[in-house]
């Protein structure tokens, strides 16, 4: 039964019919996306919706009814979504819609049936369009269809607008953005000589020209080498060089470059991961600029490069533990700067790894005489590149016993290196792995022909331990020490898990058993008791459902990434996934990690212990909507997975 809300404007004159459709434009300007279309675009949309009325448990779409022909927008009531029998039991199959969400966008765009059975849950109005009216306002309005199109994109997009928008009362965001191209922060010509320049004339352009490098080119304008001020205190007035000597002999080799279209944080990470202050803009082989780190907008005041720099550089252990708090300001002011949930992390793992590996370096120098040659290995979410704020100890090493020598020799030798490392990663804030996964444990101090041994076990037999150890230890990467023994062992897996159908069907039946916490009553299914009541677990029941199925379908298809999103778009590049899978599963992942990262901020501030547990009704609306669709599209990964291993 429906309702008809149309106005007839003709009947009463424009200001009545708009007077008529003011209570419907209040309700849309409560949700998104109608709350940033134009005002013309919303009334065009008011104009055109009816009101629709269903009874409780009455069907509003299904499959069966052919090519959708309606754009749903629920003003009061619930609305119950149902998949189909192939998704899995019908329990783990629904979730509920509430007022201000719509549907079916996706079947509409396609012109194709619903996949969804939708039911309302109890006594429902909706809004409805036309899809001849819908087909109307995508090409009016450029914010409806852009949230059409990329859904869960444009909600992510909006959240993380919010993000800034709170934290900018305690940075200025009038600087340029993280994303931003490189070419925006170019406000001269760069300043450059020949190789042959003798070292004096080229300190005379610098005076000059007020700049503290110079760029050493080639007569086709190539960048060849940097020289700065830094290098004249270091190479030039303690070593007695003649000012007459060219400028190719103190110059640094080889220096930075990105293309003018790159964004300003790759130069920012570039710089922080090298430890170098400058980057040459190059533009098809020819030098277009210079941007130093003091160009760098607000996160110079936090000094990225310049932290990076220090923790290089810290003479000892206590000094590294200083550190923590600089960490958390370059990602508060990261957020502020429009950084995305993949930047952030790869920012937060670029500044663990330096701190792992200076303490490894000083670790390795107290020790006296050199040890044998190790690699030193990250696992879990390190290995991923994916930390957040809260992250502990997962680690190993991995050596090759020399010419005469016994791996058990090695490791005898080893041991106690590694667990010195251990305690002091512990000191400096990364606390002891509880599961004892860490290099001073000798099951995780091996040789590369143990490591293979004790994958091949794992891949063989399938245990749930087994199946337990491959999600942590399968995800891992090189920190410290020759990368080839880690790089080979990296291959080695992936060949072994590809051609062993029977453990990646039982990885599949493992990542399955983590069910996204999507209610049948409520929106979401919250702990009832316990020390956490009321709560979600975001890394146990949000992020680790896409980290194992972007696990599994990487070694299913021999992709070496080990990170979750370059996982997903390694997949879609192969056509293993379609890209739009991919994309709403990059951006599920990503806003689970966002509300992951806030989280720990607000909780860092209030000086409390950091945890990955929210109470859903402690989050405004868009962000539990977003969440809402980033579980659901968890659902859709594992109803992925089943039907792959028919399960």
């Amino acid at each position: 039964m429906e309702l008809s809300s149309r106005s007839d404007s003709s009947a009463s004159g424009p200001a009545v019919a708009r007077n008529a459709l003011a209570p419907v434009v209040e309700f849309l300007l409560r949700h998104a996306p109608f709350d940033r279309m134009a005002p013309a675009h919303l009334e065009f949309l008011a104009q055109h919706l009816r009101l629709g009325f269903y009874a409780r448990d009455e069907v509003i779409t299904e499959p069966a009814s052919g090519a959708a022909g309606h754009f749903y927008i629920i003003k009061q009531g619930r609305v119950r979504g149902e998949t189909g029998d192939d998704a899995g039991p019908s329990e783990d199959g629904a979730w509920e819609l509430v007022a201000g969400e719509c549907f079916p966008i996706g079947a509409l765009l396609a012109r194709r049936p619903v996949r969804t059975l939708h039911r309302a849950v109890e006594d429902t109005f909706c809004l409805e369009l036309e899809h001849e009216d819908f087909d109307k306002l995508l090409g009016l309005s450029p914010v409806f269809h852009d949230f059409c199109t990329r859904r869960l994109a444009n909600l992510l997009d909006q959240a993380l607008q919010g993000v800034q928008a709170s934290l900018a009362t305690a940075a200025s965001t009038g600087e340029a953005s993280l994303n931003a191209p490189l070419s925006s922060l170019i406000r001269r010509a760069p300043v450059a000589c020949l190789p042959q320049t003798p070292i004096r004339e080229a300190l005379q352009s610098m005076n000059k020209e007020r700049v503290g490098s110079i760029v050493i080119t080639d007569t086709e304008q190539q960048p060849l080498g940097v020289f700065t001020l830094h290098d004249l205190l270091g190479r030039v007035a303690t070593s007695g060089i003649s000012l007459e000597s060219p400028i190719e002999q103190v110059m640094t080799r080889r220096p930075l470059s990105l293309p003018p279209q790159a964004a300003v944080y790759e130069a920012a990470a570039l710089m922080a991961r090298m430890g170098f202050g400058h980057v040459c803009v190059v533009e098809d082989g020819r030098l277009a600029g210079v941007v130093s780190e003091r160009d760098l907008f607000s996160l110079q005041r936090v000094g990225l490069v310049q932290l990076s720099r220090s923790i290089t550089h810290a003479p000892d252990i206590a000094a590294l533990t200083r550190f923590g708090r600089d960490i958390h300001r370059v990602i508060d002011q990261m957020l502020v700067q429009g950084a995305s949930v993949a930047q952030l992390t790869q920012i937060i793992t670029l500044l663990n790894d330096h701190i792992t590996r200076r303490v490894i370096s000083l670790c390795v120098a107290e020790a006296g005489a050199p040890p044998p040659a190790f690699t030193w290995l990250s696992f879990g979410s390190e290995g991923r590149q994916e930390q957040t704020l809260k992250t502990d100890q997962d680690n190993g090493m991995l050596f090759i016993p020399p010419d005469g020598r016994s791996a058990q020799d090695v490791r005898g030798e080893l041991l106690p290196l590694a667990q010195k490392i251990n305690q002091a990663l512990d000191a400096c804030g990364y606390p002891l792995c509880r599961g004892n996964i860490m290099a001073g444990n000798p099951e995780c101090c091996l040789s590369l022909e143990e490591w293979k041994a004790r994958f091949f076990e794992w891949i063989e037999h399938g245990t749930p331990e087994h199946l337990l150890n491959a999600s942590i230890f399968f995800d891992f990467r090189a920190i410290y020490g020759e990368r080839a023994p880690a790089e080979e062992l990296q291959h080695w897996v992936a060949e072994r898990v590809a051609s062993n159908t029977t453990f990646l069907r039982q990885m599949a039946e493992n990542a399955l058993r983590n069910r996204p916490p999507l209610g049948l009553v409520r929106d979401f299914v919250v702990a009832s008791g316990g020390e956490h009541p009321d709560t979600i677990d975001l890394k146990l029941n949000g992020s680790m459902p896409f980290m194992d199925g972007a696990r599994l379908i990487a070694l299913a298809n021999r992709i070496a990434e080990t990170g979750t999103i370059a996982r997903f778009r390694a997949a879609a590049r192969i056509g293993a996934l379609r890209e739009k899978e991919a994309d709403a599963w990059c951006d599920a992942h990503a806003f689970i990690y966002l509300l992951r990262m806030r989280a720990h901020q607000v909780q860092a501030g209030q000086g409390l212990a950091l945890d990955n547990r929210v109470n859903p009704d402690s989050l405004n609306e868009l962000d539990r909507r977003i969440l809402k669709e980033a579980f659901r599209q968890a659902r859709k990964l594992q109803a992925r997975l089943a039907l792959d291993y028919q399960l």
